[in-house]
């Protein structure tokens, strides 16, 4: 838990932030030179309720309702009233580090000072998140337009005291969860409201913890396909620079290295050097292509996902120097929906070359190991029905690879006609990596399997550090005993990222 308290500057936040946003107890405060241009937006909106003309969201009704005027008596209860209809989501809690995102993205689209919220509301999700005061939002009821409205109402909800929240594990209503972050319920002004719920945050936190779960699942896939590599007596060759260098594509380079850095060393390797086979599979010796190609797509979403955490998806937007609300579409998470499909590609080709290749260790045929990786075959089943269940997810993730952006439902009785599905796209990959984490952990486990077999040879020392990790959890399998708890301590590990190389 980090006790600094880092400023938040708009359009400044890096990954290493949201990393420890995500990670829990992160401090923020708005930079002081960004409380001018809030105020400026606070005082346009009052100017404009002043003038009464209609603005969307400030005095009228919204989405289809948007030709409804609001007599200005009433403009309070507009936003609370927007909140609590809105509050309409269903499903089980979206887990800690994605709320904790979601508080982080609100607070950091807020401070640009063109959403006309005052900068006491932005110190309260600060202040949220500070005291990891969670609020409990539903994972499902948002297609992505529009804002992510009804995640982000049970989020705002407990600002004004409605909603539930979490406070060190325990679900309490949100005016008493309030008093642990020392807060009170809040009432909103003008704009308000609509300014919490209108936005990507909700999606776009889904996508950025899922990227940071994709990246520590890459780097251990990585690691663990060097080690079933070595551990079946493959070759190196393929990871030469001279051949990544020749395609030009970054990202396979890139991983061919680190497949070298990874093997480098090995006794094992040398045991083998003059052997007559010729080529290895396609689930080795094409690993820097494959995963290369995942990590350009990671790295593009990455960047996708950084602009839009960094930028206001409000609506509309208040200008200050020209005393406007400007009415546009920048709620609409294309962007989100486009970079989680595409994370989503990546999360499953890295699962379905990891199956691969722990169904070729299981084979004698191609790696002249004993069948299943067991001895006494036969009496002993040893890890095939482990790969059983890695095939299982591996096909389970060609089904949630389907893009979700091509998928549109009109709502909002037509006035809010296309749609992203941003929030599903990104809510789905973290299904995707639960499995390939599976599959990853299994792979694991059949490597250093495969890599006692081959004793007394040892592999690199990044290989064998590797190695050893899991062994710290997980011992060798000598006879058939519950493979699930070894499993589940592999997937653990998985989960947190390999041993560097």
């Amino acid at each position: 838990m980090t006790t600094t308290t880092h400023t938040l500057t708009p359009g400044s936040l890096t990954p290493a932030l949201l990393e420890l946003a995500a990670a829990g107890g992160l401090r923020v405060r708005i930079a002081e030179s960004a409380r001018a241009g809030i105020e400026a937006s606070v005082a346009t909106v009052r100017t404009l309720v002043s003038r009464e003309a209609p603005v969307y969201g400030i005095n009228t009704g919204f989405g289809k309702l948007a030709q409804t005027r609001i007599d200005n008596s009433q403009l309070a209860q507009l936003q609370k009233n927007l909140v609590l209809s809105h509050s309409a989501g269903i499903g089980k809690p979206f887990e800690a580090p994605i709320v904790r995102l979601m508080l982080l993205l609100k607070a950091a689209s807020l401070a640009h000072g063109v959403s006309g919220v005052r900068p006491q509301i932005i110190d309260a999700l600060l202040a949220l998140l500070a005291a990891d005061v969670l609020p409990v939002v539903p994972e499902k009821g948002s297609v992505g337009a529009s804002g992510d409205l009804a995640p982000l109402a049970h989020m705002a909800g407990v600002l004004i005291g409605v909603g539930e929240a979490f406070v060190d594990g325990r679900r309490l209503p949100a005016a008493q969860a309030l008093t642990h972050a020392g807060l009170t319920p809040l009432e909103l002004g003008p704009k308000e409201g609509l300014a919490l719920l209108n936005g990507t945050q909700a999606s776009t936190a889904l996508a950025i913890h899922a990227a940071q779960r994709l990246n520590r699942l890459f780097d251990t896939a990585v690691g663990v396909g060097a080690m079933t590599v070595d551990a079946a007596k493959g070759s190196d060759t393929p990871f030469d620079d001279r051949i990544h260098a020749v395609r030009g594509q970054r990202g396979q380079r890139e991983v061919a290295t680190r497949y070298r850095e990874w093997l480098a060393g090995s006794a094992l390797r040398q045991s083998h050097l003059d052997c007559e086979k010729v080529q290895d599979p396609y689930c080795l010796r094409c690993q820097p292509q494959v995963m290369g190609a995942c990590l350009d797509q990671m790295r593009h979403a990455w960047d996708i996902l950084l602009i839009e955490a960094n930028g206001v998806s409000d609506n509309p937007l208040v200008f200050a120097d020209t005393l406007e609300a400007l009415s546009g579409g920048n709620f609409h998470a294309e962007p989100v929906a486009f970079a989680a499909d595409n994370l989503a590609l990546a999360i499953a080709e890295v699962g379905a070359l990891a199956e691969r290749r722990t169904a070729m260790l299981m084979d004698p045929g191609l790696s002249n190991l004993p069948a299943f990786l067991i001895e006494n075959g036969g009496l002993n089943s040893g890890f095939m029905i482990a790969q059983v269940t890695s095939a299982a997810l591996a096909s389970e993730n060609k089904s949630l690879a389907h893009p979700a952006s091509v998928d549109s439902l009109p709502t909002s009785a037509n006035q809010e006609d296309h749609v992203s599905m941003a929030t599903y796209a990104a809510r789905r990959l973290h299904a995707m990596l639960d499995n390939s984490a599976g599959i990853v952990a299994i792979e694991w486990l059949a490597a250093a399997q495969a890599l006692d077999f081959q004793r007394p040879l040892r592999s690199s020392n990044a290989i064998e550090a590797l190695h050893a990790r899991l062994r710290a959890r997980v011992p060798f399998l000598d006879v058939d005993r519950l493979m699930a708890p070894d499993i589940e301590a592999a997937t653990e590990l998985v989960e947190r990222g390999p041993v560097p190389a």
